[in-house]
This record gives C-alpha cells, sequence and structure tokens, in this order.
C-alpha cells in the first residue's frame, strides 16, 4: 500500500496508544500478561511507558486530566490514540484547516505540548514527530527505568497492526469521511456480515503510508448484536480492539497462554476441516493451528501463500479486547475477512450463551 497515493500528513505508523482506568492498578497486570514491560516513568506526572518490540503503551494516571475524565465515563480503555508524522506541527495546521476540532494542548501524557484533534469517542489523536532514538518524546519527558531493555521483546509482538473502532450506527459514513478528509485514508475492504440473529457492517480504512489501518464497524439493521452490546458496555463509540503483529504466532500464543491470556472460543472442527480446501496448498499444519485456536485467511493463487494468521484474546478491559497476528508472504492488506462470518458466529453463540441476546425476540 506504501507510496500508491498522496500522503499530505506525512504519515509514517502508529506512535502510541494511551490508556486510563477509573480503578487503579487495572491496566499494569493486562499488559503484563500481555508481555510489555515498564520501561520508563514521566518525570513530573504519573504517567508510565510499557514497551514490547516497538510497541508502545502508555499508562495515564494523572488525576483531573483528560484521559482521567474518559476513564470516568468509560471505564478502563484506550483513551488516546498518536499518529506518527513527519512535521507535527505543520500536520496540526492542515488538520485544523480542514475542520478537526483541536483538544486542548498540554492536556496529553507529555511535558511537551502535542498537536492533538478529537477523534473517535471524543479520544485524543496526537501528531507526533519526535521518534528517533535518543531524540524521541520518551527521552525528553520520561525516564527509562535502569537495567531494563528499552525493547523488551515480551512475547514476540512487536508493531500494532491495526485497531478498529465501533461507531453508531449510521455514523459509519461519518468516521471514514474523518479519516479520508483529513488524512487520505482509502477504504480498502467493506464487509457486510450476517449471522443467524444479529449482523455488522465493516470498513477498512488505511492510511496511504500502509502502516496505518483502522476498521470502523456498526450495527446491520437487525440490532441486538456485538456493535451494540459494545456500545452500551463502553457507553459510546471508541477502540474496540489493536492487533499486534509478531514473527511467530503459534509460539506467541503459547507464551500468552502461560501468562494466562484467555482466547475467544475457536470455531467448530468444520472450520480447519476446510482450511485444506478453502486455501489449498498452504503449507500450514492445521492440527497445531486448530490446537491453539489459530485461524487463517489469505490467498494461495499462483502457488504464493500470502496468509493471515490470527487470534483474539477475550475481553481484558471491560469490553475491549485485542488481536495477535501473523502476516506471511507479504499479505499487508488482508484482515481475516474469510474468518470474520466464522468469527461472528462463534461471538453470536456466545451473546447467547450469556443471555444477551434473547433468539426468540431477534
Amino acid at each position: 500500500m506504501a507510496d500508491l497515493y498522496e500522503n499530505p500528513m506525512g504519515l509514517q505508523g502508529f506512535e502510541f496508544v494511551e490508556f486510563a482506568s477509573p480503578t487503579p492498578g487495572v491496566l499494569e497486570p493486562v499488559f503484563e500478561m500481555l508481555g510489555f514491560t515498564l520501561v520508563a516513568k514521566h518525570r513530573s506526572k504519573d504517567v508510565v511507558l510499557y514497551r514490547q518490540g516497538d510497541i508502545n503503551f502508555i499508562v495515564n494516571r494523572e488525576p483531573k486530566s483528560h484521559a482521567a475524565y474518559f476513564a470516568a465515563e468509560h471505564g478502563a480503555s484506550a483513551c488516546g490514540l498518536a499518529f506518527r508524522v513527519k512535521d507535527a506541527h505543520k500536520a496540526y495546521d492542515r488538520a485544523l484547516e480542514l475542520g478537526a476540532q483541536p483538544i486542548e494542548i498540554g492536556t496529553g501524557p507529555m511535558e511537551l505540548r502535542l498537536p492533538a484533534i478529537k477523534g473517535i469517542g471524543g479520544a485524543p489523536l496526537y501528531l507526533i514527530d519526535r521518534f528517533e532514538e535518543g531524540k524521541s518524546i520518551y527521552d525528553i519527558d520520561f525516564e527509562f527505568v535502569e537495567g531494563v531493555d528499552r525493547h523488551p521483546a515480551g512475547h514476540g509482538l512487536k508493531l500494532i497492526d491495526h485497531l478498529t473502532h465501533n461507531v453508531y450506527r449510521g455514523r459509519m459514513t461519518f468516521w471514514a469521511d474523518f479519516y479520508e478528509k483529513l488524512f487520505n485514508f482509502r477504504e480498502i475492504r467493506y464487509f457486510d456480515i450476517s449471522g443467524e440473529y444479529t449482523g455488522l457492517t465493516s470498513k477498512a480504512m488505511t492510511a496511504p503510508d500502509g502502516m496505518i489501518r483502522i476498521p470502523l464497524n456498526e450495527e446491520s439493521k437487525k440490532g441486538g448484536g456485538q456493535i451494540e452490546e459494545f456500545l452500551m458496555q463502553f457507553n459510546g463509540e471508541g477502540i474496540q480492539h489493536i492487533a499486534l503483529i509478531c514473527d511467530n504466532l503459534k509460539d506467541a500464543v503459547d507464551k500468552l497462554a502461560l501468562a494466562g491470556v484467555k482466547t475467544a472460543t475457536a470455531p467448530n472442527d468444520i472450520y480447519y476441516e476446510m482450511l485444506d480446501s478453502r486455501l489449498p496448498g498452504h503449507g500450514q499444519n492445521v492440527p497445531e493451528l486448530q490446537a491453539r485456536g489459530i485461524l487463517m485467511d489469505g490467498t494461495t493463487e499462483g502457488g504464493q501463500p500470502r496468509l493471515l494468521l490470527q487470534i483474539f484474546s477475550a475481553p481484558m478491559l471491560g469490553p475491549v479486547f485485542f488481536e495477535f497476528i501473523e502476516r506471511r508472504g507479504d499479505y499487508r492488506e488482508g484482515f481475516g475477512e474469510g474468518n470474520f462470518k466464522a468469527l461472528f458466529e462463534s461471538l453470536e453463540r456466545d451473546q447467547i450463551r450469556r443471555g444477551v441476546l434473547d433468539t426468540a425476540e431477534a
């Protein structure tokens, strides 16, 4: 996807995701289970940096901050995200010219006055241009923990691959236009998925740098489904899940399991029995995938497997969960759309089991 179309904001991937919780001590053990390490503490605020590979998760515990107010409304959650850009102030000025709503500078997690605009659910969307080692925002605002690797390997998770937004019905177009107008995102996938009782529609948006991907999900007209449940639990629109990429998903899943991370219910045996016919010549050990509940999608056209391996955690922060993925054969654009229906039906069955979805009325 890189360089296929104009990148007016100079986007260069995700910089960090900011988290907050109204209850102390909730986020830190979750991140440690996921393989993250506390690597730095803010010089003057109650803000800390957890890192694994090149993934930066900021925990903002500062009282009376934007993060604290967000958490009071939404619970433990991702309360902000940051895009890496070539020139933050130039990008910020352009965003305002195009109608973006500014968020008060200085209310973010750093001492630096970081440009930020209002994003999904009112969360700040930061624009960060200091990311070189030794010159980054973390070197300026934080003190690194002595004797700790600044880029710990953890469970082998390396980068943020994508993160999703769950939005109210009828708002998917608004948020697609938001990212397209301000950042020149493009829609690369559109899904309309129906289970037996519920459904959803999704637009997968990607930035011109090919590194920032944001699928947008909204409830179908049937109602009563997973997106609607999220919006009720979360008390509004927001980040539903964050996908983290690695080089060896089977190894990462084993480490996550040992750490106590629970994953979503795997599809039935038929799903794995059909993999060879759906993706002939994929070259993967299906029993090993099935034993871990790993899903597989992609293409094997031309005898060249281009695959996405993926698995989802159970909800870990209220309704918010994580996804763990591995991309093989330069398969950059897919989101596992071939798995969406199987996953959707699995989640629908879980809603029925928990009594959230009344099948008599659906």
